[in-house]
């Protein structure tokens, strides 16, 4: 797990938790300001999720390469 998985889970949480309560009180703005936080937050989780898989793959072909000679 690396920080942009942890930041996008707290953005996530927090867009979430802004659209809740723009539901709870009637506003529009707060539901879409925070349906825009939840998704930015989906979307940067994600990509803290890419990151790890990248870095673990190269770490198995460099060991794969070093196995092989090069």
């Amino acid at each position: 797990m690396n920080k942009n998985e942890i930041k996008g889970g707290m953005k996530e949480a927090a867009g979430k938790a802004q659209k809740e309560f723009g539901k709870a009180v009637g506003s529009p703005g707060n539901q879409i300001e925070g349906g825009m936080k939840e998704v930015a937050g989906k979307v940067q989780k994600e990509a803290g999720k890419m990151q790890d898989d990248v870095r673990k793959q190269r770490k198995e072909a460099d060991k794969a390469a070093d196995r092989r000679g090069f």
